[in-house]
């Protein structure tokens, strides 16, 4: 058996052999499409990391990384295997926007007059933190949807949340084109959200970051939440019984524990999760839910939790290497003349296909 510090070794190990396997194989097909590998590389990474802004934008790419690679490893280590966070973001995106609008105060300019859209006009303080609760409650419920169904009958939760994520997704767009969306807007969006929902930009905090650069709060929240699920899996008895159905689901009932409890707050806390996406992109960045906005951050999330070992603090360096090729990958499709944009998610799949390879010798 190996000792903790060696197996720690070992994880960082492999997954160090994975990234550079990636870049090597990427770099091979890069070659033979007719471009230096060096060059590209050099543009995709300088361009990531080579700035202050650069690497600011980055961590705004990684942001909602954290939230679904976090929901996807906790499910994980509870033997599920949730792949419904693409739909559990864009329900809570949705709610969180319905109540920043709802109860914000929010006026809305319909045919040359201005209409209430809000019920109530809550301050900042209790606006704000409404909102934070209400984007976990939703994505938490959409994932308990699953978890009830999988502990109840036994449904397989992949099956129940990839059919949930079409219904979470279309009864979003449904209830903003046809309740939600200002008449004329030719984009399937709400109408904006409060300005008293808006949390607060980083860079008027920080003087380094640049104006421009969409760093906010949420940013800090992902941080935070990565502390808190290490705080929850390793060091309580609530994490410890999640665990315990993930290893050996017989073996924890014949100790006491209820796995079908275990099931359905395992996919909540991992809907909430991925429903924390909802804090950066309605309440930080575009201020009102915008449909098709994710470009599958949710999907990606099995990515990262996958190539960070379903640990808190891998998830957090998975999505901050999976941002850097979001964010280089921009730039090498402008700056070569036959690699696209594509190249990013070309070592995406590469290195989770070298980190499943690896995932025996992991065990030894």
């Amino acid at each position: 058996m190996l000792k903790l510090g060696e197996k720690v070794l070992r994880e960082i190990y492999l997954i160090l052999i994975a990234v550079l396997a990636s870049f090597l194989v990427g770099g091979i097909v890069v070659f033979l499409v007719g471009e230096d590998p060096f060059n590209v590389y050099w543009i995709l990474l300088s361009n990531a990391l080579g700035s202050t802004k650069d690497i600011c934008y980055t961590l705004f790419y990684a942001t909602p990384l954290i939230f679904t690679g976090l929901s996807v490893a906790l499910a994980f280590r509870c033997g599920l295997f949730n792949i419904g966070a693409e739909g559990q973001l864009y329900v809570a995106a949705f709610a969180t926007a319905w109540v920043g609008i709802t109860f914000g105060g929010v006026f809305v300019e319909v045919a040359g007059r201005k209409e209430n859209w809000s019920w109530l006009d809550l301050p900042s303080f209790l606006l704000i933190p409404l909102c934070i609760l209400t984007a976990m409650v939703a994505g938490g419920f959409w994932g308990a949807i699953a978890g009830f169904l999988r502990a109840r009958f036994g449904a397989s939760e992949v099956i129940n949340t990839i059919m949930l994520n079409f219904i979470g997704i279309a009864l979003a767009g449904y209830v903003t084109q046809y309740h939600y969306r200002i008449p004329g807007d030719p984009i399937l969006q709400t109408a904006p959200i409060s300005q008293k929902a808006h949390i607060p930009q980083l860079n008027e905090y920080f003087s380094f970051i640049p104006k421009d650069v969409p760093l906010n709060f949420s940013f800090l929240i992902a941080i935070l939440m990565c502390a808190l699920v290490y705080i929850f899996l390793w060091r309580t008895k609530w994490g410890y019984e999640l665990r315990c159905v993930g290893e050996n689901p017989s073996a924890a009932e014949y100790g006491g524990i209820s796995p079908k409890k275990q099931i359905v707050i395992a996919m909540t806390i991992s809907g909430a999760l991925a429903g924390m996406v909802a804090i950066g992109e309605v309440l930080g960045d575009r201020h009102r839910y915008f449909h098709d906005f994710s470009g599958e951050v949710g999907f990606l999330g099995i990515a990262v939790a996958l190539l960070g070992r379903n640990h808190p603090l891998g998830v957090l360096l998975a999505s901050i290497f999976f941002a850097i090729l979001i964010r280089g990958e921009i730039f090498v499709d402008a700056f070569t003349r036959y690699i696209s944009k594509d190249i990013g998610l070309v070592l995406q799949a590469i290195v989770i296909l070298f980190v499943a390879c690896m995932e025996k010798y992991s065990k030894r």
